[in-house]
């Protein structure tokens, strides 16, 4: 699950991403709002949530929420601000924004406004997603499939294997290349590895053999991966 950050202040941006990530959100955080317009932008890059700060360089959070209903982007937004009268929420409301925390705040009341957000949201994840054969389960990061007999085969995935495996699952048949991989699922500051899409992939694909399913995505040479359904339809 992706999220995008806008928030100026240095000490609060680094906390807010430090607690995402440990609740398993990929999190791109901008500074001011020309860099988060930049990620909003980037081709292959989709956001389930975002949280703007209201006052922040070069375009505000609010003119930025603006802009996103303008353009009839349903993106779920939360607005961080030191404003807290009356007027002011009923502005952030009615610019779009789907909730509203004033500073300062706990994290735990972020993390529950992020889950009701996500509640409420048409981006709502299900708790199981199933393709093929495989189910992936959102509550306990693994994957399990049904054997000849009717027994259920678990295995534990690590965050970044369920979001890999998610990927694929979201994306059946389809070739996806490296780099669309590594757009979506890796934070957009991480220093770039070449190899670290390979590597994810091996690790996957290892933890899939073990419970029977033989290399159900396939590398298709020159182009990227596909999860393709006869493949694991035949096993």
């Amino acid at each position: 699950m992706r999220v995008l950050l806008l928030e100026d202040e240095a000490d609060l941006g680094s906390a807010i991403k430090r607690t995402l990530n440990q609740e398993k959100y990929i999190v791109d955080w901008a500074v001011d709002g020309m860099e988060a317009l930049g990620y909003l932008e980037t081709p292959d890059t989709h956001y389930t949530l975002a949280i703007f700060d209201w006052l922040v360089p070069e375009i505000s959070g609010l003119e930025l929420l603006r802009q996103l209903r303008k353009q009839k982007n349903p993106l779920p937004v939360l607005m961080l601000t030191a404003k807290d009268g009356l007027q002011d929420m009923v502005t952030g409301l009615d610019a779009g924004a789907d909730d509203y925390l004033v500073k300062p705040f706990r994290m735990a009341e972020l993390l529950a406004r992020l889950r009701a957000l996500q509640r409420r949201s048409p981006q709502l994840q299900p708790q199981q997603l199933k393709v093929g054969n495989l189910t992936l389960d959102y509550g306990t990061y693994s994957v399990f499939r049904l054997d000849s007999n009717g027994k259920k085969q678990v295995v534990s995935l690590t965050n970044k294997e369920f979001q890999l495996l998610e990927y694929f699952m979201n994306h059946p048949n389809q070739i996806v290349t490296s780099d669309q991989i590594r757009n979506q699922l890796w934070d957009m500051g991480a220093e770039p590895i070449s190899n670290v899409v390979a590597a994810q992939m091996r690790l996957l694909r290892r933890k899939l053999e073990s419970m029977g399913c033989a290399i159900p995505i396939e590398t298709v040479h020159g182009l990227g991966y596909r999860l393709n359904l006869q493949n694991m339809a035949n096993r």
